[in-house]
């Protein structure tokens, strides 16, 4: 046992067989998400008519060889990795007091993907529905995050209030709020709003604009370029966050926080050196005059998730400590449930009591409202 609670800032809930039934508007039940068999047998969301039937990614009680994305079946999981009724139960096997719950990025994508703008929108409405009657199972412990639409600034804003009044605690984004390829001027009045809500910006690992319609992503993939994908996550954070700090826009919102969801932080103290060494000497041609210097845009406005990342958290006064969350990806087949403590306190070895109760609790519960 622990003596601070930990928060894990990012769980997943794999969705239920009814979730689209319950939640989608009746106009749309044709293009919502089905379910079928994979060719292991197991139970799988096809997303699309030309989709691929994916897996359902639920690695608890897998091993190293045995873990595939496929041959998985509703009736053979615990209730708890996908109903509200049994999570609390594997959060306390794992010694976990409060979690935040983060949108699957797969069905979003294929939401946003979609020309059907409406259904687009009200696609994601139907999952953020869901994940807030989800937490209100047990508020003081499960916290959602609301996906926000990719179909145009306006939306993105009505989505961000709708979130606030329903009690989220931040705003995940899997392209710019624009729907655009790139950042914007446009998106400032998302920004804007999200500083005022007070609502954290969320990113999954990276964005993914709506050009990159790629529909076919398969369960069974494997290889060299899963591993190389596996291996890089972190690879799209750094420019994300380049983004924000020399294009003004934590300048412009200084109370804004984004976060990098999964990302880890072993690599963010060469990430601050860069970004401060290539403003020096770059800043006049460029023609970006910022009011403070880039690493501290960063310590000020930027967050981290990291799973399982000795090396970040043994030097968390260079990544930043207050900028560091524990997360556990469950039921993803990253976790360590239920040895979640056991990996903590291998990685904390050698640091202060004070900034491991940070890391593994006490940053995110100052983020999402968690009471300790």
């Amino acid at each position: 046992m622990s003596d601070f609670k930990i928060i894990d800032c990012d769980q997943h809930v794999i969705e239920a067989p009814d979730i689209w039934e319950k939640w989608m508007p009746a106009k749309f039940q044709d293009m919502a998400p089905k379910l079928v068999k994979d060719e292991d047998g197991g139970d799988a969301w096809q997303l699309g008519k030309h989709a691929e039937g994916l897996g359902l990614v639920a690695a608890m009680n897998q091993t190293p060889k045995t873990l595939k994305w496929t041959g998985t079946k509703y009736d053979e999981m615990h209730p708890g990795i996908y109903q509200p009724k049994g999570r609390l139960e594997l959060m306390d096997q794992d010694g976990v007091h409060g979690a935040v719950f983060f949108p699957p990025q797969r069905t979003m994508i294929y939401f946003m993907f979609q020309e059907d703008k409406e259904f687009s929108f009200e696609a994601m409405k139907a999952y953020n529905n869901f994940i807030s009657d989800f937490c209100k199972t047990a508020p003081t412990r499960l916290k959602a995050v609301w996906q926000m639409p990719a179909t145009g600034i306006e939306d993105a804003i009505a989505e961000a209030r709708r979130a606030k009044e329903a009690g989220a605690v931040g705003l995940g984004l899997a392209t710019w709020p624009s729907g655009e390829f790139i950042l914007s001027e446009a998106d400032d009045k998302f920004w804007a709003v999200a500083e005022e809500l007070n609502l954290p910006i969320q990113v999954h690992v990276g964005l993914t604009p709506p050009q990159y319609k790629t529909m076919r992503i398969g369960a069974k993939k494997g290889g060299p370029p899963q591993l190389v994908g596996f291996s890089t996550t972190m690879s799209r954070m750094p420019t994300l966050f380049a983004e924000f700090i020399f294009n003004g826009v934590f300048e412009r919102f200084p109370k804004l926080k984004v976060v990098g969801g999964e990302v880890g932080s072993g690599w963010v103290p060469f990430f601050k050196q860069e970004l401060d060494d290539r403003y020096r000497r770059n800043r006049y041609w460029c023609n970006v005059n910022l009011s403070m210097l880039p690493s501290d845009y960063y310590d000020r406005n930027c967050m981290v998730g990291l799973v399982s990342d000795q090396f970040g958290v043994q030097n968390c006064d260079a990544v930043g400590v207050d900028t560091m969350m524990w997360c556990s990806d469950f039921p993803h087949h990253i976790t360590d449930w239920p040895h979640s403590r056991y990996l903590i306190n291998s990685m904390s070895q050698g640091i202060s009591a004070e900034n491991k109760a940070k890391i593994f609790g006490g940053n995110a519960a100052k983020l999402y409202g968690f009471e300790l």
